[in-house]
């Protein structure tokens, strides 16, 4: 995945938004993801390392190697590891298409938030089977902002999400890519595939999810494409502000808001 199809951006606040939304779904999209202890673990796609961290934890006696083909965001990454003083994690940077690894030589392959940002998923996916030893699994998480409902309703803010879609549809992605993790994995030739919907439902008896989610992860993800949207002419500027400030609307007493992740887990 070229640096520049990552329609989010590498800004400082993307770092903390990625941080927030690891944060804020950890249960609800790892709390089912445990390795043995050394297992050797793929996490394909690592970023900033704000899933790593998370994978780590949830298995200490785990060899996890990290991969991303940003140099930059490999060093944050790093860096985010060494304070929490995580020592199972090795880094390395490379293309999942061309992965420096042998055959058969990983137990388990992770992968989050990575497929919806490239050209060519089915590709990826065909291209990491191999890593895996013969039983090995396969772990996959996307969203899909297709799924998004809220209230009060709003025009603005449903077109502004669409633009976001929109965006990263131009930037050879998909944001819409969790309805398809079935097809997509079991075309890839792995077995045993099953696909969970992981729902977020926020209103205001949950105040966590309101500042954590709704707010903070996306709201905020939306917003952080907001000078692309106007170089792109996807939407007046005016019509935009309307929308970002609907979205937060949600996040008031009477607001509510929907969101459902996709978690895959297949073997070869």
């Amino acid at each position: 995945m070229p640096e520049n199809q990552y329609v989010h951006g590498y800004s400082a606040r993307e770092s903390e938004r990625l941080a927030d939304q690891a944060e804020t779904l950890t249960g609800l999209l790892h709390g089912d993801t445990r390795y043995p202890p050394g297992s050797r673990v793929l996490e394909a796609g690592c970023g900033i390392g704000a899933q790593t961290v998370i994978l780590a934890k949830n298995s200490p006696g785990a060899l996890i190697t990290s991969v991303d083909i940003s140099a930059d965001s490999l060093r944050r990454a790093e860096e985010r590891i060494r304070a929490e003083e995580i020592t199972n994690v090795t880094f390395r940077q490379g293309d999942i298409f061309r992965l420096p690894f042998e055959p058969g030589s990983f137990d388990h392959i992770f992968i989050c938030f990575v497929l919806e940002h490239l050209a060519d998923p089915p590709g990826a996916l065909l291209h990491l089977r191999p890593l895996l030893r013969e039983g090995g699994t396969l772990t996959v998480i996307e969203g899909d902002h297709g799924s998004t409902l809220f209230h009060p309703e709003d025009p603005d803010a449903r077109r502004a999400i669409d633009c976001l879609v929109e965006l990263q549809e131009r930037a050879g992605g998909n944001a819409l890519i969790g309805r398809q993790l079935y097809p997509l994995v079991a075309g890839a030739g792995y077995s045993e595939v099953h696909v969970s919907p992981r729902m977020v439902y926020v209103d205001s008896s949950r105040p966590a999810l309101v500042e954590g989610f709704t707010k903070l992860t996306f709201t905020a993800m939306v917003e952080g494409v907001a000078d692309a949207v106007q170089e792109q002419g996807l939407m007046s500027r005016d019509a935009w502000e309307r929308g970002i400030a609907a979205l937060y609307r949600t996040a008031e007493a009477d607001g509510v808001f929907c969101y459902i992740f996709f978690k895959a887990t297949a073997r070869k």
